[in-house]
């Protein structure tokens, strides 16, 4: 049974762990560990200690796995009915002033007829330079993507965030930046950070700006805080996990139960939205998977997620939902869903 964990840093740096794994409740001092759990942190051993840690240069990225074939596979289109079904009703808690923001998905079914997934981990090295990119390959199941979201990066005492929200193509560019729907979709995930953050030190925010990556442009926040001690990345997570960027706000309790019960009628995958990281050198990488795919034998799941907000409108949710699974198709190099339902 193979076992692999990669983790790729945005300045292209990289690391490929082989199991077994040693399973850790805590982020050992001297690091080389990867952080692999699920949306709801379900998990209490989350890192996991390779038997073999190599950091991969650039040359051997070009040839990873170099002989396996890329996997075939057959899309089923999603239909809206489920989707359109939450959308209502997240958006009627919304418009009544209980709810601020839900982030529900929608998963794109597949079937593997041939290939390896592990041939596509090679698609993750051409990601935009700005990502995050990540694989988690267990048996027969497994998960990978490259996400332009940042749960948090730690330093010794030093903790780095984003607020990452508000999505358009970017020849939308002069609409998007003064768009009031999704300028307030974005502040309410920074406001957040901002006073989950302002518990721990005083905050440091940039002013919003824009990323472009994989064909999507999205507003950036960037946040910062230095604590009286050195950061401990094990109580972060659940401190800052799920932000409304992947959640809901109020993260409360019956909320983020709502949040799970759309999750499971739409057949979200446990890896979407989760935190995934590595450390090493006294530095924690902690990103959020999002923009990939994951499987199960030759059962394939492609999510895409949207916030919803008292200004979202049913039309333009349901096609950024699919211009977020497009991004991904791209990145790995498959063939288009869309196109292949329409063969």
């Amino acid at each position: 049974m193979t076992h692999l964990e990669l983790f790729r840093l945005p300045d292209g740096r990289a690391w490929l762990g082989e199991g077994p794994f040693e399973d850790l409740a805590e982020m050992p001092s001297d690091g080389g560990v990867f952080y692999v759990n699920d949306f709801d942190l379900s998990d209490p051993r989350p890192w996991k200690r390779p038997s073999k840690l190599k950091e991969l240069a650039t040359g051997e990225l070009e040839t990873l796995f170099a002989s396996a074939q890329k996997p075939d596979i057959a899309w089923t289109k999603p239909l809206p009915e489920w989707f359109k079904m939450a959308f209502r009703r997240i958006r009627r808690d919304v418009l009544s002033h209980q709810l601020d923001k839900m982030v529900p998905a929608v998963t794109e079914m597949g079937v593997r007829r041939s290939g390896d997934y592990k041939a596509l981990i090679r698609s993750l090295f051409d990601a935009p330079a700005n990502n995050w990119a990540y694989a988690h390959i267990d048996g027969d199941n497994g998960f990978m993507g490259s996400t332009p979201e940042l749960l948090f990066r730690t330093e010794g005492p030093e903790v780095e965030t984003m607020a990452l929200a508000g999505t358009a193509k970017p020849g939308d560019r002069d609409q998007f930046y003064t768009d009031v729907k999704e300028i307030d979709e974005h502040e309410l995930v920074a406001d957040y950070l901002k006073q989950r953050l302002g518990q721990l030190g005083e905050v440091r925010r940039d002013p919003r700006g824009l990323c472009e990556t994989g064909g999507l442009l999205h507003f950036q926040t960037r946040l910062a805080v230095t604590l009286d001690q050195p950061a401990n990345p094990s109580e972060l997570v659940p401190w800052l996990h799920p932000t409304p960027a992947v959640g809901c706000l109020p993260r409360e309790d019956a909320w983020l139960d709502k949040l799970r019960e759309y999750r499971r009628q739409l057949s979200v995958p446990a890896f979407f939205g989760a935190p995934y990281g590595f450390a090493i050198d006294g530095v924690c990488h902690m990103a959020v998977a999002i923009r990939g795919l994951g499987w199960s034998g030759d059962s394939v799941f492609l999510p895409s997620g949207c916030g919803i907000v008292s200004g979202s409108a049913f039309d333009h949710e349901w096609r950024e939902l699919r211009l977020k699974r497009e991004a991904v198709m791209r990145l790995l190099g498959l063939r288009h869903p869309t196109a292949l339902a329409a063969a």
